[in-house]
């Protein structure tokens, strides 16, 4: 396979949510996750145009919907230093439960699908 030119600091593969209130997904990432903003642009009308979150090593990116472009939901899995932890602040985030944090055979792993309809598979690595 030949290795591919991706800009330092970015994946093959990222994520481009499209939701409702990007400003707030945004605090919520960074609430939930400790994520990092590293890029923003505005429309003319103030909203989120194109936005880029990192968590860990990985980036997030996304922007307010708009008539065009609708909000759309996604399902992600992300690893995190304390999933039981993490868990209760996405609850206290307005989020939702769709598993409860329990062992797995690869790890501690919950999910919560946020307020802006988006599913997290939280993980911790024992």
């Amino acid at each position: 396979m030949n290795k591919l030119n991706v800009p330092a600091g970015y994946q093959a593969v990222m994520p481009y949510l499209i939701v409702e209130n990007a400003t707030g997904f945004s605090r919520f990432l960074t609430t939930v996750f400790n994520a990092t903003e590293k890029e923003k642009h505005m429309r003319d009308e103030k909203t989120i145009m194109h936005a880029e979150a990192q968590i860990g090593g990985s980036v997030i990116m996304f922007a307010d919907s708009t008539e065009t472009w609708k909000p759309m939901s996604a399902s992600m899995f992300v690893y995190v230093e304390d999933a039981d932890e993490t868990y209760k602040i996405a609850l206290a985030e307005g989020s939702t439960s769709v598993m409860e944090p329990a062992d797995q055979p690869y790890g501690r792993s919950c999910g919560v699908t946020d307020p802006f309809g988006n599913t997290w598979w939280i993980t911790s690595v024992k």
